[in-house]
């Protein structure tokens, strides 16, 4: 009987793994740099929110962290789900793998570090180029599953700048944008900021992407 309990579990591990390696292999190779890329550039964000918080006692600044937080969650999810290896080895703030993303942190950090102004316009400007990758990632994939939660990071950052600027524009400062154009900041701000919506969809993505992992699901459409 143990003897064959170990064959079945040995059987299943070896199929969870085969579905691994087919879910990888669905993917490019500029899809596959892509996840990894925002795995950790949603993590800078964190820690670099994290780090403004502690030096200026801003709220927002944690709120925004929370949520960045789910949204590193939610794409090693997708790491997960196509058996891709996880970039972020050890979850300690300012620990990078992508040497541009540690050297990127360390300028944000100084720059915030100057004054509670300074500090919220790095945060905009954090969110700013994330929307930027994160409209590019999604142009490179045809994989549903990754689109929803990309789509998911985009409209979170959108809510993140409107945040960060109505903060600013209470301290009677007018933010302008460093990376959108004029219209697409406008429009951003014109928008509805729904951060109970954004926190439902972003854990409803993970939880999906969580299942079908389990499942052995593919996912795929074309």
């Amino acid at each position: 009987m143990a003897k064959k309990s170990g064959f079945i579990l040995t059987t299943v591990l070896s199929v969870l793994f085969s579905l691994a390696a087919n879910a990888a292999s669905t993917l490019t190779q500029g899809e596959i740099d892509t996840l990894k890329f925002m795995r950790e550039e949603e993590k800078m964000a964190r820690d670099v929110y994290l780090t403004m918080y502690e030096a200026w006692g801003i709220e927002t600044f944690a709120n925004i962290a929370e949520s960045e937080q789910k949204h590193t969650d939610a794409v090693k999810n997708l790491l997960d789900r196509y058996g891709i290896e996880d970039p972020v080895k050890v979850d300690t703030i300012g620990v990078f793998v992508d040497q541009e993303l540690a050297d990127l942190y360390t300028t944000l950090v100084d720059q915030g570090m100057i004054s509670a102004e300074q500090a919220l316009r790095v945060g905009a400007l954090i969110e700013e180029v994330d929307m930027e990758d994160i409209v590019n990632a999604i142009a490179e994939t045809d994989e549903r599953m990754i689109q929803r939660v990309y789509g998911n990071l985009l409209a979170g950052s959108e809510n993140h700048l409107r945040a960060f600027v109505s903060q600013l524009e209470m301290m009677g400062i007018e933010y302008e944008a460093q990376i959108l154009s004029t219209e697409e900041f406008e429009h951003i701000l014109d928008g509805d900021d729904d951060q109970d919506s954004e926190q439902t969809e972003t854990d409803s993505a993970t939880e999906s992407v969580s299942s079908t992992t389990r499942g052995g699901g593919r996912g795929r459409s074309r």
